[in-house]
């Protein structure tokens, strides 16, 4: 068994892109080596930014022989037939093979040198790769159909064992050679095999795998800050692309002017973070340092001090341009910010921002007058909405669109504004995925609720709705916000109030999204929106937790398949329920007239009933009073308990009466019992709807 290694280096691969193109490279080269029969022991792959590597270990010399068989037609079948047989497979007809009175085409095809299957397989990899961007270059870019790759390829090491693989991309031929270090080894190495491809690279500083990039990075900046007395605030996605900026990483420690930290914190950590790739640091209280941690690419020989240097200098003139933004917001009043969005367009079909932000307003300052959100001060809910937006036409806003609502309420706190109106301002965007804080400050769950409720009506009211994977206004995320608020704050909402039905069921659906994780039944949410009418999401929530730990419990499953059965006679007797009654005049299955909405009238019988039915007729006339009162108490493990006793006479009733009976007066009486079974739990669900 042998090793395949390869090495495609080019100029600098962005950092975002080396992980997904690492992986893309062992994807692509399996697919290949599969269609050939082989398969690797073990893939490793590799990248930097100058690179990406692939190491398949345990590959044979040869592929095995094969012998591949196609049917054909049977023997005598007209000369068209087998004509376009041969043709198809190059055979002539004493070279097929018979058996069972069909003929076959047999070709037995020898192993073919691994090597040969590596050379043809690297250059379609090559043109298969599916980077985000790409470009061609040199003389065979005039030509479209020359090879494409993220940056100009400059080197290909192809080595299976100690042989190099020949093959050549856009005029580069494979070989054993690569260079180093762009600083520290920029002269040619030799390869020898896969075996000694990393470590030769490490004499040459660099470190190909990423993993031990990020791992040097995370463990030396910790302790460059531990050093200076401070605690690193750790950033994976900064961790990941430092490493993908750097073959040979060094995290050094550098300052900043204490002056700087009269901006708010948020706004150094962003400059830091995307102007310069750099992470931050927190003193001993917790608070901002004015420390950063950038990671060179090189062993300096003066330990980085000119490195630091340059990167302060740097970070200086960036922390200076937004502390000018901060203080020059600062001057201007929000409300005068505020007026300022007459002019940006919210949505041609919808208006101006601030058209959106009257809305919210109105809105928001609703839903605190109606006790909605219990405790909320209608006018410091409308004050905080007029003002929610302000921060999108500000200098900091405009430079880092991520602080917009941040540095709203820094500035609403600045400029007197009442607490709850700048905490509003702050968090009314929230939540904003999954796992981000919910609000719970009366006026910030107003605000925010408005904010949202307003988005999605508007765009469902000009038909703009989510479709398949396309939703250009993130209208998802705005119901499973609202879904968030209203249920961890327990708010009464009647939605019916405020949005159209088709709005309700795109509700339903987020709301199943949202309570799948939770391990609530999407089937029983269907279940309890399809009684109608129910648009209180706590309520429905609790009717639909109490519905599942109900049909969990034998008593649920069995009752479950009793509705079940109850439910396919009536169906197909045509009887109705008691809110959608069947047609007076529809047949029954032995034509006679179906007994239709008189069936739930009373438990009269008018002739001696069998047991089982007396004692159904019984157990309805006790849980049915009961489980209504639950459900309008909303208790609703009270109401599936009152449902519980129905489950042993309805087993006794389908295992001791005959349903349809001959008797016309019987089988009314019999169908009416099933009839007012169905409707007493339909109080509490549509079962039809409950999967199972």
């Amino acid at each position: 068994m042998t090793d395949f290694l390869l090495e495609l280096r080019s100029e600098e691969i962005p950092a975002r892109m080396q992980e997904k193109a690492r992986e893309d490279l062992s994807r692509l080269f399996a697919a290949e080596l599969d269609k050939a029969g082989l398969k690797a022991a073990e893939t490793i792959s590799y990248a930097t930014p100058r690179r990406l590597a692939l190491i398949l270990k345990g590959l044979p010399a040869e592929t095995a022989a094969v012998s591949e068989e196609t049917k054909g037609p049977r023997v005598g079948a007209p000369p068209q037939a087998l004509e376009g047989f041969l043709r198809k497979t190059g055979l002539t007809a004493d070279q097929l093979v018979e058996r069972d009175g069909v003929l076959f085409a047999v070709v037995d095809k020898p192993g073919r040198a691994t090597a040969e299957v590596l050379a043809a397989a690297i250059p379609a990899v090559i043109r298969a790769f599916p980077w985000p961007k790409s470009m061609r270059w040199g003389a065979p870019s005039l030509s479209t159909e020359s090879p494409r790759w993220v940056r100009p390829l400059q080197g290909i090491i192809a080595l299976f064992g100690s042989d190099v693989v020949p093959c050549e991309i856009a005029g580069v031929t494979s070989g054993a050679a690569t260079v180093g270090h762009r600083f520290h080894h920029p002269g040619v190495i030799t390869i020898g095999s896969a075996d000694d491809y990393v470590e030769k690279l490490r004499a040459c500083h660099v470190i190909v795998d990423g993993a031990e990039r990020r791992n040097i990075i995370a463990l030396g900046a910790k302790m460059a800050a531990k050093k200076a007395g401070l605690s690193l605030i750790e950033d994976e996605g900064l961790l990941f692309e430092n490493a993908g900026l750097t073959e040979w990483p060094m995290p050094l420690l550098g300052r900043f002017d204490e002056a700087f930290l009269a901006v708010p914190p948020e706004v150094i950590q962003l400059t830091a973070r995307v102007n310069q790739k750099y992470f931050v640091c927190r003193d001993s209280e917790g608070k901002l340092a004015n420390a950063f941690v950038c990671v060179a690419n090189i062993d300096a020989a003066d330990g980085g001090e000119k490195i630091v240097a340059g990167n302060q200098k740097v970070l200086a003139a960036r922390l200076s341009d937004a502390r000018f933004f901060y203080e020059t917001d600062l001057k201007v009043p929000l409300a005068d910010q505020a007026g300022k969005l007459e002019k940006i367009v919210f949505h041609e079909k919808l208006g101006t921002v601030a058209d959106k932000v009257e809305r919210v307003a109105k809105l928001a300052e609703w839903l605190a007058t109606e006790k909605i959100v219990p405790n909320c001060d209608p006018a410091l809910a409308r004050r905080a909405a007029e003002l929610a937006k302000a921060d999108l036409v500000t200098g900091m806003v405009g430079e880092f669109p991520e602080l917009q609502g941040l540095m709203g309420g820094y500035y609403a706190a600045a400029q007197g504004e009442d607490p709850a109106v700048a905490a509003a301002i702050r968090d009314h965007y929230k939540p904003v995925g999954q796992g981000d804080d919910v609000p719970t400050d009366p006026v910030t769950v107003a605000v925010a609720l408005a904010d949202k409720l307003d988005s999605i009506t508007q765009f469902f009211g000009v038909d703009l709705k989510p479709s398949g994977s396309k939703d250009p206004f993130a209208l998802r995320r705005s119901a499973l916000g609202v879904l968030a608020i209203l249920l961890d704050n327990g708010l009464r909402f009647p939605l019916l109030l405020s949005v159209s039905q088709d709005v309700l069921d795109f509700f339903a659906d987020r709301l199943k999204v949202q309570q799948r994780e939770a391990g609530v039944r999407h089937d029983l949410i269907d279940a309890v929106f399809a009684l109608g009418g129910e648009d209180d999401l706590v309520r429905l929530l609790a009717r639909v937790k109490a519905l599942q730990a109900f049909v969990g419990t034998e008593d649920g499953a069995n009752l479950l398949a009793g509705y079940k059965r109850a439910a396919n006679i009536l169906k197909k007797e045509g009887v109705g329920t008691a809110s959608a009654p069947a047609d007076a005049g529809a047949q029954g299955s032995e034509g006679q007239s179906n007994p239709g909405p008189l069936l739930s009238q009373g438990n009269g019988f008018a002739y001696d009933p069998e047991p089982a039915e007396a004692a159904l007729a019984a157990a309805l006339d006790a849980a049915e009073p009961k489980a209504t009162a639950a459900i309008e108490a909303e208790q609703f493990e009270d109401a599936m308990a009152a449902l519980a006793i129905l489950r042993a006479p309805i087993d006794a009733f389908f295992d001791q009466v005959t349903v349809n009976d001959t008797d016309p007066v019987k089988r009314a009486a019999r169908l009416g019992l099933l009839a007012r079974m169905r409707d007493a739990v339909h109080k509490v669900a549509d079962f039809a709807k409950i999967e199972g």
